[in-house]
């Protein structure tokens, strides 16, 4: 994979589209200061995704796009498209050629597009990811930052080895294990947690459930004494109400007509008023004094700000003029003209009527005393006529306000007494209905007393009704209990002549005994089936196998990460140290080149410290010091014929010499598909430049190379070379250059 080609438009000074094409190992850009060559390797950074507008050179948006020139307008996007050969399917994508553009406008959205197709930035990073490069990586070096290796701590520096080295998605493996590890124990103390609260509660159940056992013995046995008592109940039942068929006649006779009164007395009771002309009259009239009283909050606040207008008039008038000037400074003429573009501006984009015509009164009066100041009034001036009509006219309107108010009040007035005469109506109907239930309730006090005189005079009729009434209720109570299996009943033989001929008391004697076998049963289900009690027994047994079972997958989990981090632990260490072995190899040859000799090595660095306790208020003599050892990179070296043995005591070109043997020397190790090196041969002088050039030649052999630089032995080893200038409409233009011309110029 290589870079092809880098379009540039309207980004910082290259106003019109410029293309860069880098078909050569080596391509270098070059061209005086200020041209706009440095503009290009931030144009690779932008391009790549690049979010940090001060690495760019830039505080905001605004600032990366051509601002025009005094012959030039402003433009108001700029866009950076990268073309990659990716034939090698270097990109995981099925394209031969891969397109990433980025489009910016002032009002500082950004667009990004794969192959002409939007994306988001999400995209666009993962994507590069997969290459491993980025906008902020260890292959683009800016102008300045070659040092920044040097100048970093041991812990920094570490990071950029392990980023230069690909080894930050161990860290972020790492740092991802560490999230759900943290995740898995919270689970299982919150799983540990459900299993001791449910604890109890299986054992409560566990007990309920012996009673439910005990309870379905009693059940099966009260289902046989049922079976025989109504057989029994039936059978006396039926013979009797046949006897009784003509008296009954009479007593439905009566109940009926106290049914009918008590149907009339329920119909008037159904009237109620909910859906009445006054219900529906009364929310109207609300609605309509809701939206009244929105306007009359609307035309309260217009009024109170009419009158800051009138009293901010009134003070103006009647604070003193400033003493007369002479003269009038062109800061003063300026200043004026300055707030007034301002207010206006404001006035400009405002709805609010009563604000702009503020905003003009205020505008005249300031022109006005302005014209007064350059006539050379003397002393204290009276407020000027049209101050005058402006202040007349904010108290007229002001009154038409409250006028206007005042209407409003009234109807409101209006509408609250409409309101208390549709209530007063709601509440008549109401207490209609209420005699309406009264009666209903009569009636049926009438029907019971009806019930009771009818007794009193069939006793025989009233035993029989409560006879059946107390079959139905066993029934019912027998099927709660036993369940639907007490409608077999009526498979039970007995001889009816036998049965009709014993007296009730046999019959009593057995309902005795259903009764007091109801009563162990409730006493021990409490009148339920106990279905209730097992379903959730074995819901909440099923529960805590659950919660065992994913305790242990947790478990297995949490100890399964601890391996994998350990195990990435492992790994990111070993590659690192190899790493680490690699860049000392390379760094140690490319230091010997461009010094002539001596040493250069990484080395790891180990710095203590002291971790305080939160409860720590004074130690004992005595105690030891609890410490945390931190990782970092040392550099080390040692110069030919010089007792230099840190980098402090490195001269600026001496430091420069070293952070390019060590960034070429990184980048060797682990070649990324490209690099780009920003001025940073600016510091050498001509012997070194040479072995600068030697360095880059070789470092071509594994990354395509953009090289921005003003060195001719740099320059001489580029296959291709772009000339940046720029004239006096401030614009940066490519300059075409012959190879063999550009080789000749740099010799």
């Amino acid at each position: 994979m290589r870079v092809k080609s880098l379009e540039i438009s309207g980004f910082k000074s290259f106003a019109k589209k410029s293309v860069f094409d880098f078909g050569a190992s080596i391509s270098a850009i070059v061209g005086p200061n200020g041209s706009g060559k440095s503009n290009v390797a931030e144009a690779l950074r932008f391009v790549l995704g690049e979010q940090s507008l001060k690495s760019m050179r830039g505080k905001r948006t605004e600032d990366l796009i051509f601002n025009g020139s005094k012959s030039v307008e402003r433009q108001n996007r700029a866009k950076v498209t990268i073309s990659f050969d990716n034939s090698d399917r270097t990109f995981p994508v099925d394209y031969d050629e891969v397109s990433i553009a980025r489009e910016i406008h002032r009002d500082a959205s950004s667009e990004y597009f794969l192959n002409g197709t939007s994306v988001r930035l999400k995209d666009v990073i993962e994507l590069l990811a997969s290459v491993h490069i980025g906008a902020s990586g260890h292959h683009i070096i800016s102008q300045g930052e070659a040092d920044r290796i040097l100048n970093s701590s041991a812990k920094d520096r570490r990071a950029m080895i392990e980023d230069a080295l690909g080894l930050k998605i161990f860290h972020w493996k790492i740092s991802e294990s560490e999230k759900k590890l943290l995740k898995t124990e919270e689970n299982m103390r919150q799983s540990e947690s459900l299993r001791r609260e449910i604890a109890p509660h299986i054992k409560f159940l566990k007990k309920q459930v012996e009673k439910v056992e005990q309870a379905r013995a009693l059940r099966d046995e009260l289902a046989m004494l049922y079976g025989d008592y109504l057989v029994r109940e039936e059978t006396y039942i039926k013979h009797t109400r046949e006897k009784l068929h003509g008296e009954k006649e009479n007593l439905e006779k009566e109940l009926h007509e106290a049914n009918e009164a008590l149907s009339r007395a329920d119909s008037l009771r159904g009237v109620h008023t909910k859906d009445s002309v006054e219900v529906a009259e009364l929310v109207r009239v609300r609605a309509e004094m809701g939206a009244v009283r929105r306007e009359r909050d609307e035309l309260a606040r217009k009024i109170g700000r009419l009158e800051g207008m009138i009293e901010y008039e009134e003070r103006r008038m009647n604070a003193p003029a400033p003493a007369h000037e002479k003269t009038v400074s062109a800061q003063e003429a300026e200043n004026l003209a300055q707030n007034l573009y301002e207010e206006l501006g404001y006035a400009e984009s405002s709805e609010d009527y009563l604000y702009i015509k503020g905003v003009v009164s205020a505008t005249r009066n300031k022109i006005g005393k302005f014209l007064e100041h350059i006539r050379g009034d003397e002393g204290n001036r009276s407020p000027s006529e049209a101050t005058i009509k402006a202040l007349e006219d904010l108290r007229i309107e002001h009154k038409s306000l409250l006028g206007a108010q005042q209407n409003l009040e009234d109807l409101i007035a209006g509408f609250e007494a409409k309101m208390h005469e549709l209530e007063a109506t709601l509440e008549t109907k109401r207490a209609e209905t209420t005699d309406a239930e009264r009666a209903s309730f009569e009636f049926r006090a009438k029907k019971q007393e009806l019930t009771l005189r009818i007794g009193m005079v069939r006793e025989h009729i009233e035993n029989f009704t409560r006879d059946e009434v107390s079959f139905r209720e066993e029934l019912r109570e027998g099927g709660i209990l036993v369940g639907c299996s007490i409608l077999e009943y009526v498979n039970n033989y007995i001889d009816i002549e036998q049965a009709l001929s014993e007296s009730r008391a046999e019959q009593e004697i057995r309902r005795k005994k259903i009764e007091r076998t109801k009563i162990r049963l409730e006493d021990i289900m409490g009148g339920g089936s106990g279905e209730d009690i097992m379903r959730e027994y074995e819901e909440a047994v099923e529960r805590d196998a659950f919660l065992e079972k994913e305790l242990g997958d947790l478990k297995a989990s949490a100890e399964s990460l601890r391996a994998l981090m350990r195990e990435l632990e492992e790994t990111l260490d070993g590659q690192f140290k190899d790493g680490i072995k690699k860049i000392n190899k390379q760094f140690s040859e490319f230091f010997a080149l461009m010094f002539g000799g001596g040493t250069a090595s990484l080395e790891v660095s180990y710095e203590k410290k002291r971790k305080k306790s939160d409860t720590d208020i004074e130690e004992m003599p005595d105690e030891a010091e609890e410490e945390e050892a931190e990782e970092g990179i040392e550099v080390a070296i040692s110069l030919p014929h010089k007792k230099i043995r840190g980098l402090q005591m490195l001269s600026g070109g001496e430091r420069a010499l070293t952070s390019i043997a060590l960034i070429f020397a990184v980048s060797q190790v682990n070649p990324p598909p490209f690099l780009v090196l920003d001025e940073t041969d600016a510091a050498l002088d001509e012997a070194n430049s040479k072995k600068y050039g030697d360095m880059v030649a070789t470092l071509a052999k594994y990354s395509q190379l953009i090289v921005i630089t003003h060195n001719r032995e740099t320059m001489s080893r580029a296959g291709i070379i772009y000339g940046v200038t720029m004239g006096s409409d401030a614009i940066s233009k490519l300059l075409s250059i012959k190879f063999e011309e550009a080789e000749a110029m740099a010799k």
